[in-house]
């Protein structure tokens, strides 16, 4: 089978190829490996995880309980089937691609200090971006945190429809865990957390009550990509802006411990990456959501990728992007969009148009959406 590039320069795989994608084994170095997407093979750690749930849908029954037979937590069979496809796509479009890699010196010396610090810690809450919880998951996150108690967050909630938050709770109540989705932005779900918190971590006093020692306030650490909202959590705890926060990453750049109330305290802790990204697939998710820096990344291969995405998602399609922009779309061409856009709206200016996708759909233009779903 001979390999395919579009016009676009992007590669694109014959039809036979994505049918029977699922079955296609690649060999390297004389060992069969599977082809698999990114969201098949998430990463599970043995450590014990608590997790709440902050939404119900028809995936939960009346006492609360995750309703295993529920529709929700198997989903349309169909759209379980075009997410895979646009898995299986989405490796192959980043290929071609300069890799996407961020490192900057202050995640180095922030990922050192956080190693020290989780020492002092009785409870850690891991943030991640509710529109791609999978690639802003920290290959490493586990190992640090070994067996301390943990809350996972997905934030943004306000981002994504209602069925992708039911379901990304019922694949977490399938491991048997559950996760609060949350807006760092308007509050939601913040305050619960740090009820939560102080919770879990209740039988730090206990033991030092029984070693006769004065009680002290929970340490709570909050970790996670950067520019997932980390910040802004901390400031809706506080309701006072306490630690600096802007919608980009790179901003926290120092570890910051505060202080709520008299039971709590929080470290604010910089985005923490890899030092190099091997999954490309999620790098570029990471891209398109702006969980990482602007200049590891080619904007207008980024923005050439999202518009490919989005006619093959089932929540948008491409007659949202030719009402809003008068031109059409599909899932091969996406770099000629582009550049159909900047000769009608920015003089030829590729980037400048790149950049307008990008930010429309950071801003909900064509309705909020999840980038990913959780693996079968």
């Amino acid at each position: 089978m001979s390999a395919q590039l579009s016009s676009s320069g992007l590669w694109v795989p014959p039809p036979s190829f994505v049918h029977s994608s699922s079955r296609r084994r690649r060999r390297r170095g004389g060992v069969s490996l599977a082809v698999t997407p990114l969201s098949a093979t998430p990463n599970q750690s043995p450590s014990p995880t608590i997790q709440i749930v902050g939404v119900k849908g028809s995936g939960w029954s009346e006492n609360g309980h995750p309703n295993v037979n529920s529709d929700i937590f198997d989903g349309c069979q169909g759209e379980t089937d075009t997410w895979a496809d646009l898995d299986t796509d989405l490796y192959y479009w980043t290929k071609t691609l300069r890799p996407v890699q961020w490192f900057p010196g202050h995640i180095a010396k922030a990922e050192k200090e956080l190693k020290e610090q989780l020492k002092l810690m009785d409870v850690v809450i891991e943030v991640r971006d509710g529109r791609i919880p999978l690639s802003t998951s920290h290959p490493q996150m586990d190992l640090w945190l070994g067996n301390r108690k943990k809350i996972l967050v997905l934030n943004r909630e306000d981002m994504i429809t209602t069925e992708d938050r039911n379901v990304w709770a019922a694949y977490f109540a399938r491991q048997g865990t559950k996760v609060v989705f949350s807006n760092g932005q308007l509050g939601m779900g913040t305050m619960k957390l740090g009820r939560l918190a102080k919770e879990l971590a209740a039988d730090v006093n206990v033991k030092r009550r029984a070693k006769g020692l004065l009680p002290r306030a929970v340490r709570a650490g909050i970790v996670g990509y950067p520019n997932v909202g980390k910040s802004s959590l901390v400031n809706r705890l506080l309701k006072r802006r306490m630690c600096p926060a802007a919608p980009r990453p790179g901003v926290t750049r120092e570890l910051r411990w505060v202080r709520f109330g008299k039971d709590l305290e929080l470290l604010d802790s910089p985005g923490i990456l890899p030092m190099r990204i091997s999954d490309q697939s999620a790098a570029i998710k990471l891209a398109i959501c702006d969980d990482i820096g602007e200049r590891s990344y080619d904007v207008a291969d980024v923005a050439a990728i999202l518009v490919q995405m989005l006619t093959k998602l089932p929540t948008v399609g491409g007659d949202v992007l030719r009402k809003r922009y008068k031109i059409d779309a599909d899932s091969k061409f996406g770099k000629i969009f582009i550049e159909k856009l900047a000769l009608q709206v920015f003089n030829g200016d590729v980037h400048q148009a790149a950049f307008r996708v990008l930010a429309d759909f950071r801003k909900g233009k064509f309705g909020w959406t999840s980038l990913e779903r959780p693996p079968r």
